[in-house]
């Protein structure tokens, strides 16, 4: 299953951007209203919680300099990686993308889709305010 967010522009560098998400303490500030938990697990992992939903622990996996990071699960049993892609389109602006990719079954992939694409978007839209 793959899914995308809208692109959101944003009035940062996409060098500002980069160095913010690269610190996954910074993903706090991007997750939804009904966030319960949210605990770093080192430099490179964290674990976060929405209100009816299990714990789920990302791990930055790749990182490209001002054009992309990779976080991926970190244990569990879901395999999906999300992928924020930054792309510069001026010296103090550019535009941000969010692409969610997982391997769940079918009958998985059409309960998790709907709130799977709201959870990205609302990472998408929060990356500026969180700046």
């Amino acid at each position: 299953m793959t899914l995308e967010s809208s692109t959101i522009k944003i009035s940062t560098s996409a060098e500002d951007i980069f160095n913010h998400l690269t610190d996954v303490g910074n993903f706090e500030g991007l997750m939804p209203e009904n966030i319960t938990k949210f605990k770093l697990m080192g430099e490179n992992k964290f674990i976060f919680a929405l209100a009816g939903m299990p714990e789920i622990m990302l791990e930055k996996k790749i990182q490209y300099p001002n054009e992309r990071i990779i976080l991926g699960a970190a244990g569990g049993k879901l395999d999906f990686s999300i992928e924020i892609n930054i792309s510069s389109i001026g010296i103090r602006e550019c535009e941000a993308k969010i692409l969610f990719e997982g391997k769940f079954n079918p009958m998985m992939s059409m309960m998790i889709k709907g709130p799977i694409s709201k959870f990205i978007e609302t990472l998408a839209i929060n990356i500026e305010k969180s700046i």
